[in-house]
């Protein structure tokens, strides 16, 4: 409201029509004010003006002792207290001005002016208060929508992400050559294969739609996940694990592990004489890290980076918080964030 483009002209048609309804009530008459109409008109519309401005200025101000993002609800009411102290000041300061000045008036002649201008200054602040907190909480509305309907589209971005990684052919070929080898050898782990690769799925359709859950959670899921893969890649991929049991309550995206090895073993080469070395651990500082080894492949399909992109994204909007990619010489890693919930 306070620094809306047409606030001026909305306060001139306040300050017009409240003089016309004066004079339509004979307000001046009743109270036995005498006043020339011009000086009325002239106090209406200071005070109309001088209320805007003091509150345009001292907005700023409140929004630094009160941050309007955390507190939605005592903001408005410290903006609006402190307002209402502006506006008795400056109606006590027309009324000097015009009642003392102008006009050589009694302090008892200027008594029940004090009270019509005090009343009048305080209504027309509660009315650019009630404006600006229905615009206020009207912003809040439609930013908390826009963001709840782009996570929501995130999560479909991810969950398609997911699913096309997971269950893909190259995923199921892949994986069910490696079970059909164990069979053929009449191997014994092809009994825990099968279990941990329904693990993998039975994480998937339960968490795809949640947009945090605990740490120990997801690290629950990726052994199993881990598993596999070290049944398909061997000696090639060495997985490590390094985060103490307090970190256990901390909260993550769902299956955001899973996406950062997919990618590190999507773009590097593994292999028994060039293993693909990842290592998830702790950092002390509310966040983990996943990094790997570079040893990029020569020819790789084109990357999308959809992955990381809603990685990053989704963590902005369930925490407002940062993830970091470092890519230098020899060492790729993610940074995310571990999350507290209250």
């Amino acid at each position: 409201m306070f620094t809306h483009k047409y606030r001026y002209i909305f306060t001139c048609i306040l300050a017009a029509y409240t003089y016309l309804n004066t004079e339509f009530c004979r307000v001046y008459d009743y109270f036995n004010i005498r006043i020339e109409w011009y000086y009325a008109l002239l106090t209406i519309t200071s005070i109309c003006f001088l209320i805007l401005e003091s509150n345009r200025m001292i907005e700023p101000l409140v929004r630094k002792k009160v941050l309007p993002e955390k507190f939605k609800t005592r903001f408005p009411i410290v903006f609006f207290l402190t307002g209402t102290a502006m506006a008795t000041i400056i109606a006590l300061f027309m009324v000097w001005v015009v009642g003392m000045l102008l006009h050589p008036f009694s302090l008892e002649q200027n008594f029940t002016p004090i009270k019509l201008n005090l009343v009048f200054a305080w209504l027309v602040n509660l009315l650019y208060h009630l404006i600006n907190t229905i615009i206020f909480y009207f912003k809040e509305y439609s930013s908390s929508r826009l963001e709840a309907e782009e996570l929501k589209k995130l999560n479909a971005q991810a969950e398609l992400q997911l699913v096309k990684s997971q269950i893909n052919p190259h995923f199921l070929f892949n994986n069910l050559n490696v079970l059909s080898a164990l069979v053929m050898q009449n191997n014994t782990e092809a009994n825990r294969f099968i279990e941990e690769f329904s693990k993998v799925y039975r994480y998937i359709l339960t968490n795809h739609e949640k947009e945090l859950v605990a740490l120990k959670t997801e690290l629950h899921f990726i052994h199993p996940y881990i598993f596999l893969l070290e049944k398909r890649f061997g000696e090639g991929l060495k997985i490590n694990i390094e985060i103490p049991e307090r970190y256990d309550e901390y909260m993550v995206v769902p299956a955001v592990l899973q996406m950062l090895i997919e990618n590190a073993i999507k773009h590097n080469v593994v292999s028994k004489s060039k293993p693909l070395q990842i290592t998830l651990y702790a950092n002390g500082k509310d966040t983990m890290t996943v990094s790997n080894n570079l040893q990029v492949k020569k020819s790789v399909e084109k990357s999308t980076e959809i992955g990381l992109k809603n990685i990053v994204k989704r963590y902005g909007l369930v925490s407002n918080r940062k993830v970091f990619i470092h890519n230098k010489e020899n060492v790729f890693s993610v940074e995310l964030p571990l999350i507290q919930i209250n």
